[in-house]
């Protein structure tokens, strides 16, 4: 008699890989549902906590960076509007990153159990955020209401700088998901990543402080370029403010390019890693 044995691992070829994600689509829509229904289970305000939050840190940054430290506006915008158009990709990154950096740890007992494309996970908890984002929005439409502002044609290309927001926060999530698996102190750094990269991103200044400051070291607006996240605020000031200064190109596609690299590298060691997820976790 004859024994066989089936050992089921990850695909290593790409293109069955690709194939297995979209076979399992339906697991894809199940945890994204099940993280937007955690998110809010049991909580008295709800969905209201989508707004609150992103509000309250731009009435923070607003008195703080406007009327305590005279930080300058761009053009005849209202310094709100300057600041809310910062907040809400950073908010939609930083939650994206921060959930899709612990997806794997914090479904330990799915990835024992059954074998599926675990890029499924971090990439569904991607999904929650981008809704917390659409509802935030509401408060950029507020403002505009408020000071009777009126953005341009370039508005129209907002999709494009959420989607390299979607890229940069998928690339470094990918990233510190396979490292929190192996290294779970990653766990305490991840907080640290994100408030560190809330001061030195263009949240609460422009940056025109930096990249149109004649003083400023041609070197210093090159490293404050390499921040990913500089392409993706200056891409929805400029898609957002009418008539307000041109992008600084350079250090645009230097930002941007590093999302991408960060997509690819992240994506890259991921794959490398993944087979090991079950064993280490």
């Amino acid at each position: 008699m004859s024994i066989h044995r089936i050992v089921i691992e990850p695909n290593s070829k790409n293109a069955n890989y690709w194939k297995d994600i979209w076979a399992y689509k339906g697991l894809f829509y199940f945890l994204a549902w099940r993280d937007v229904l955690v998110r809010y289970k049991q909580t008295v305000l709800g969905i209201l906590w989508s707004v609150l939050r992103p509000l309250i840190t731009i009435v923070v940054f607003t008195v703080v960076f406007n009327k305590l430290g005279h930080f300058p506006s761009e053009g005849a915008i209202p310094y709100a509007i300057l600041v809310c158009a910062g907040m809400l990709p950073w908010q939609f990154f930083s939650n994206a990153f921060s959930e899709s950096a612990n997806s794997l740890t914090g479904n330990a007992s799915l990835l024992t159990k059954v074998y599926f494309p675990r890029l499924i996970i971090p990439a569904s908890s991607i999904i929650v955020s981008l809704i917390d984002f659409l509802i935030s929005f509401c408060i950029l439409i507020g403002l505009f209401m408020y000071y009777q502002y009126m953005p341009g044609w370039r508005i129209a290309l907002l999709p494009f700088f959420l989607l390299l927001a979607t890229v940069t926060a998928m690339g470094s999530g990918l990233l510190i998901a396979a490292l929190n698996v192996k290294y779970r102190d990653f766990r305490y750094i991840i907080p640290f990543i994100v408030q560190f990269g809330l001061y030195i991103s263009p949240v609460g200044f422009s940056s025109s402080v930096v990249f149109g400051g004649v003083s400023t070291p041609t070197g210093l607006k090159y490293l404050y370029a390499l921040n990913p996240m500089v392409a993706v605020i200056d891409g929805f000031r400029w898609a957002i403010i009418r008539g307000g200064p041109p992008l600084f190109l350079p250090g645009f596609i230097l930002s941007a390019g590093m999302s991408l690299f960060l997509l690819f590298y992240g994506l890259r060691y991921f794959r490398k890693t993944e087979r090991s997820y079950a064993d280490i976790i």
